[in-house]
């Protein structure tokens, strides 16, 4: 099993994105995919400003933590001033949250934020902005995520220039002897997740693939993502 929380780094884990779940059954979903063996479970917010698109919000995942307080909640924000929410989806029920370098907000300030809160601070870059970018914030981010299509919708293919971003994050890292999770997220199938964890992926987050199977075919999707 991945323990990331202890931070011991010992195989790679699938976070499940609720973004191409049956929304009618939010609960069901959630323990239908822990119980395929998603370590995590990938909760997408847009604002419609950041992102081309609205999702669910603070109300949802408080209730879905409440449900199922064992779930640990990948919250990645795709809204423009992480800085005025990330307090709330805290309070809400968030164990990692996490946010774009290209928002309004001074990414360092954010992080700590999250970290004063006991939780982990994950920062995020769309395919169009350079991965360097996210080097600057080696010290205070316990994740990164590199985003394998444009931020808003599920469902897209996987860009596969997207992968050489993480493994040019992970030879930085390398350089200054750090450890720091890669999360990726996009396209992930049994295919792609092979390309990413060859580059140096640690967590891949899967939506359609996952959540287009039958519930007696999930924990073979995961199974071959994690092959």
């Amino acid at each position: 099993m991945y323990v990331y929380f202890s931070g011991i780094f010992m195989s790679t884990i699938v976070s499940a994105s609720l973004l191409s779940s049956n929304l009618c059954h939010l609960e069901r979903e959630i323990r239908s995919a822990l119980t395929a063996g998603c370590e995590y479970i990938h909760f997408d917010v847009m604002d419609g400003h950041f992102a081309d698109n609205l999702t669910y919000g603070i109300p949802v995942l408080e209730a879905c933590k409440k449900a199922i307080p064992e779930a640990l909640f990948d919250v990645h924000l795709m809204i423009d001033k992480p800085q005025d929410f990330a307090l709330r989806f805290l309070d809400a029920g968030a164990d990692i949250l996490t946010f774009h370098v290209e928002a309004d907000c001074e990414p360092r300030s954010v992080c700590q934020i999250i970290r004063d809160y006991g939780k982990k601070a994950g920062i995020t870059v769309s395919p169009a902005t350079p991965v360097e970018k996210l080097y600057e914030y080696l010290d205070c981010a316990d994740m990164f995520l590199i985003m394998t299509v444009v931020p808003g919708f599920g469902g897209q293919a996987f860009m596969p220039h997207c992968a050489e971003k993480v493994s040019l994050l992970k030879d930085e890292m390398n350089k200054h002897r750090l450890n720091i999770p890669i999360e990726v997220d996009g396209g992930i199938n049994a295919e792609t997740a092979r390309i990413c964890v060859t580059a140096g992926a640690d967590i891949l987050v899967t939506g359609s693939y996952f959540f287009s199977k039958p519930e007696s075919e999930r924990r073979r999707a995961v199974e071959m993502i994690m092959r």
